[in-house]
């Protein structure tokens, strides 16, 4: 693996954890594994450092699987339990379409949704505190425009967010990380890029402003990462 693209991935983990206190001594993490290149490029770097957090931090994997998904990512992650031992990995089928109400229409936020409920409920009954999560710096730029567009209102998808109703936290340690630099991680670690193909996808908002945003961006970086800093760089007096 480059050193080069290792270490500056590994340089924005830390710096993340660090400054928004994503994992201490003592917290049992649940990583949602999906199989794809963000979250199994979370999971490496995570396995890692596990002996770094404290002698009393846990990490474990699970992947929640739909009855309408791919199986290749489930088969990737199988191989991936085999390599990380140290680490419990647990799968989880969930009936997605089944849950659908009588006149509703399948949707990716549905889908998502169950999903989610899923791992939340796995976390609280098994006591992990923590769920990280894949979400890169891309994924909440373009989150919090499309929160401005869609809905009218500021706001994203924090480094770390506390449930109000369950005992645990949503962490996100790649949060300084562009996606760029995860596939570029992921390909000099040999991890394949699994392409969804529910066809509810094709008209998500966030295709669109991804594309919005490398318009605006040009591909700079900076102008990139201003966006992120935009959401704690909150001028209230400048604001209705």
């Amino acid at each position: 693996m480059s050193s080069q693209i290792r270490k500056r991935v590994n340089k924005k983990i830390t710096k993340a954890i660090h400054d928004f206190n994503l994992i201490e001594d003592g917290d049992r993490v649940l990583i949602a594994a999906s199989g794809g290149k963000d979250s199994s490029v979370l999971l490496m770097e995570l396995v890692a450092r596990l002996g770094k957090f404290g002698p009393k931090c846990e990490l474990a994997a699970i992947h929640i699987q739909s009855d309408f998904a791919d199986k290749a990512p489930r088969e990737f992650l199988q191989r991936m339990a085999e390599e990380y031992p140290q680490v419990p990995f647990y799968f989880k089928d969930v009936a997605v379409e089944a849950r659908l109400k009588e006149g509703r229409k399948l949707n990716c936020y549905w889908c998502s949704t169950q999903r989610r409920t899923e791992l939340i409920k796995f976390a609280s009954e098994n006591n992990f505190n923590k769920i990280a999560l894949g979400h890169h710096m891309d994924d909440i730029v373009e989150t919090l425009l499309m929160n401005m567009l869609y809905k009218g209102e500021f706001s994203g998808m924090p480094p770390m967010v506390p449930y109000e109703k369950y005992p645990c936290s949503i962490i996100r340690p790649l949060c300084y990380c562009e996606e760029s630099e995860i596939i570029a991680y992921a390909e000099d670690a040999d991890i394949r890029k699994f392409t969804c193909t529910c066809e509810f996808s094709k008209a998500s908002h966030r295709k669109t402003i991804r594309e919005e945003i490398k318009s605006l961006t040009k591909g700079s970086s900076t102008l990139k990462a201003n966006l992120f800093e935009s959401m704690r760089n909150i001028r209230m007096d400048y604001l209705l």
